[in-house]
């Protein structure tokens, strides 16, 4: 009996063939919006800049109402979009458009002037409309690119590269904001939007649509529209037998949130406990780049004791990290908190991905992805509100802190339920059964 014969490095990694590598270069593409342009740059542009001559609890609430609008319209249009593209092969044709809709709109903030709020709403909510749709169509190859076996290191590989591309561009720009904020801003976000332009190139070019696939009872003629929506009532009600598959959905809705909970609430948490301005943007930077090894050592890792078990020692520690937040007293606690965060967020995140995309039928990927879509925009909707309302029942951020565990007890019970195998081995009898015979 011949020996194994060693993974290479990039095949540890989950980046040992030119698709996979196109395929994660779109996590290095579009993490710089999030990071550089949502997170730490455009909030503070919106209300210093767009919004001057309003008050401060006004500006934030319209820049708020711009965020929900826009996450609203992907939760609506993601399913519908991901049966299209299932049913027509046109991942790539979509996902080209909402890029492109989301670069567009990122430059041209740059024009945004004082007093532009209305402009600055639109601009900013048509950016995160085409980043979270482009999402749908991104997420849906990775069943179609990585093999038996490959998908827990590809997915985490992706997360890796984000990390790395978001960080190296905030680095970037972040000496010019804190010299001059508003012309280095406007610079910034033109930097992004040809970043996450030019770098998405990669799958454009490399990564193959995968084929059109029609089910037994559909015509290759149809109305795209029709079945689509066709598709979509069926997913809908064929999702209850995806029982293994909808169980990873559920958890990942509840753990999500208490991780979108803390990567939210920590620097106004942080900021509570005395912890200075520049150091809590240095603790953002800290995470960026503790989780580039960590994403793929989590990849490592779910090769050896599985995906569950390694989001479920995820989950853990961020529960540790939300007992040592509620002790928080120095800089230096707060930095060992955020390089935590930094190890486990990433691959959580990625191997919820993994996991989920393991228990689905290939050909229904994108729609799947699309209900996917749907169940992340609603995860860090409630973490926050139980975050608040904390804060007014206790008068204290540090009962409030304490309170998000919850998110992370419940979401880990419910995927303890979820039987890998035999959610792998339903998606498998659902292909062969649904799909046309090849004449």
């Amino acid at each position: 009996m011949s020996e194994p014969v060693p993974m290479s490095l990039l095949e540890r990694l989950g980046l040992h063939r030119p698709e996979l590598r196109a395929w994660a270069m779109y996590d290095w593409a579009n993490s710089a919006f999030y990071l550089v342009v949502v997170t730490a740059v455009f909030p503070i542009f919106f209300q210093q800049v767009a919004a001057s001559g309003l008050t401060q609890e006004t500006a934030t609430f319209r820049f708020s109402m711009a965020t929900a609008i826009a996450l609203g319209l992907v939760a609506i249009s993601a399913p519908v979009l991901g049966a299209l593209a299932d049913f027509m092969a046109w991942r790539k044709r979509l996902m080209t458009g909402f890029v492109s809709l989301g670069v567009v709109a990122t430059a041209s903030m740059y024009f945004i002037g004082d007093g532009d709020w209305v402009l600055a709403a639109v601009l900013f909510g048509i950016g995160n409309f085409g980043v979270a749709t482009s999402f749908v169509f991104y997420d849906s190859f990775l069943p179609h690119i990585a093999r038996e076996g490959e998908m827990d290191r590809v997915s985490t590989a992706g997360f890796a590269l984000g990390y790395l591309g978001s960080g190296l561009m905030l680095l970037l720009f972040l000496p010019g904001i804190q010299a001059s904020f508003e012309s280095s801003a406007r610079l910034a976000f033109v930097g992004v939007a040809v970043w996450w332009a030019v770098f998405s190139l990669p799958l454009f070019f490399r990564v193959p649509e995968p084929p059109r696939q029609i089910e037994a009872d559909e015509r290759g003629a149809s109305s795209a529209i029709r079945v689509s929506f066709q598709r979509l009532g069926e997913t809908f009600h064929e999702m209850r037998s995806y029982k293994d598959a909808f169980l990873t959905l559920l958890a990942m809705l509840i753990y999500n949130d208490g991780i979108g909970t803390i990567v939210r609430m920590a620097g106004i948490y942080a900021a509570s406990r005395d912890v200075p301005q520049k150091h809590i943007v240095a603790a953002i930077l800290l995470v960026q780049f503790v989780g580039i090894p960590f994403a793929f050592a989590f990849g490592a890792l779910a090769g050896k004791i599985g995906a569950k078990r390694s989001i479920l020692l995820a989950l853990s520690v961020f529960t540790a990290v939300c007992v040592m937040a509620y002790f928080l007293e120095t800089t230096r606690e707060f930095y060992v908190i955020a390089f935590l965060v930094g190890a486990v967020q990433g691959g959580a995140q990625a191997l919820s991905r993994s996991l989920f995309a393991s228990m689905i039928p290939k050909h229904k990927a994108a729609e799947f992805f699309g209900f996917f879509s749907v169940f992340e925009k609603f995860a860090g909707l409630f973490g926050p509100l139980l975050f608040g309302w904390m804060i007014l029942m206790t008068g204290s951020t540090r009962g409030a802190i304490l309170s998000v565990i919850a998110f992370f007890v419940v979401g880990g019970t419910i995927l303890c339920f979820v039987d890998i195998e035999r959610g792998r081995r339903h998606a498998q009898l659902m292909e062969a059964r649904l799909l046309a015979s090849p004449d």
